[in-house]
């Protein structure tokens, strides 16, 4: 195992690259208590985003409180990284993350992981009612330490990386343990252990991350107002070479060409590279590698039919009224109690409770959005409200 660079209080994370260290960290790890989890992945430099790499922070000696041991994990190293699952799903051990959600599903796309206890300290800060809930400051007030965010937006699919670069992941999980105590003793002050387990358990189920190319998405670009039918056909077909393009050479569709610079080429339609050239946005470069492709398709655009746009059908009347009105008694609930309104219940339930208007506790139970707590919590004023609707 090879040690990172960090601050000279802190033990540099240990880093895993080959199979024994792979073996030996789940070993070492296997009777750990908490540990604590977190991912950098290069969604900002690959058409397919993967997990580069996996942070790990766990008191080492025995499972104690004596030690605490921080590890990266390097999956483009490793080949197989299926004895990870030993520690994902053991009961005994509480996986703590900072916004689970992403985590979970990027893990899930590459790895097929499935996950058992977990615990977020962000959804945990946010069911407390904090107002600031980043990592960041969560460190800062909690500990007195200002984390670099530097390389938030950093290439990690790089290698090497950089000793500072690597400190940085390393401190994305370093203090995740002792932050998952203190907030669990504010939620059980405050009674909401009980109600934050509920949702952490709801997130520890997301499903696997997917990108599925959408050809309709191109009439979500915002457009000017008097975007006309030829310049729709003309940006349907630059949205779809922009696609092919960042697929072919594994870029994301942005770093080919942003949106904007997209809708700014079918308004003006240039016919030839001078033209092109003129367009704000439009680089020598682009001119240079893209210009005769982006030329083709606007003469492809221009010789296509003006595409329809088929719109979503609507909700049916009644139930869009239900959810409206659940909407407010959720927000209601959450002013009154200082927290944002997901934590109330997530906007998916509201959704099922207009839908399916159950009026029994039966039925109420038949909505797997609504877990025991918030069933205990707020039945009797749902089933009330539900009686009184159409």
């Amino acid at each position: 195992m090879k040690s990172t660079q960090c601050f000279k209080h802190i033990k540099p994370a240990k880093i895993i690259a080959t199979a024994p260290a792979l073996s030996e960290l789940i070993h070492q790890l296997s009777s750990a208590r908490v540990i604590g989890v977190d991912t950098e992945s290069n969604s900002l430099y690959a058409y397919q985003e993967r997990v580069c790499l996996i942070q790990l922070t766990a008191y080492c000696d025995d499972g104690s409180r004596t030690v605490k041991c921080d590890f990266i994990v390097d999956p483009l190293a490793l080949d197989d990284l299926s004895e990870l699952q030993l520690l994902f799903d053991n009961p005994e051990i509480e996986l703590i993350f900072h916004a689970a959600e992403y985590d979970i599903m990027s893990l899930r796309r590459d790895f097929g992981f499935t996950f058992g206890r977990i615990f977020d300290t962000y959804v945990a800060a946010r069911t407390l009612g904090w107002s600031k809930v980043s990592l960041r400051y969560l460190i800062d007030t909690y500990f007195g330490v200002q984390v670099d965010k530097r390389f938030q937006q950093a290439d990690w699919s790089r290698r090497p990386l950089p000793p500072d670069q690597l400190c940085y992941a390393q401190m994305d999980t370093h203090f995740l343990p002792e932050l998952r105590d203190l907030l669990f003793d504010e939620l059980e002050a405050a009674g909401y252990v009980e109600e934050a387990y509920e949702y952490f358990d709801a997130v520890a189920e997301v499903e696997a991350a997917q990108r599925r190319f959408d050809p309709e998405a191109f009439w979500r670009i915002r457009t000017p107002r008097e975007f006309d039918g030829q310049e729709w056909a003309i940006l349907r077909e630059l949205y779809l070479w922009r696609e092919n393009t960042a697929e072919e050479r594994d870029h994301p569709p942005f770093k080919i060409m942003r949106d904007s610079v997209l809708v700014l080429i079918a308004a003006t339609q240039p016919d030839d590279l001078d033209a092109l050239a003129e367009i704000k946005g439009i680089s020598q470069r682009i001119v240079h590698q893209f210009g005769a492709a982006i030329l083709a398709a606007i003469q492809r655009g221009r010789r296509q039919p003006p595409p329809q746009y088929t719109p979503h059908p609507s909700p049916d009347p009644q139930i869009l009224s239900r959810y409206d009105s659940l909407h407010r008694w959720r927000k209601q609930k959450a002013l009154a109690r200082g927290v944002e309104s997901d934590i109330i219940l997530p906007r998916t339930a509201l959704w099922a409770l207009a839908h399916q208007k159950p009026t029994t506790l039966m039925e109420l139970e038949d909505i797997p959005e609504i877990g025991p707590y918030r069933r205990q919590q707020y039945a009797a004023e749902l089933l009330e409200f539900m009686r009184n609707m159409h």
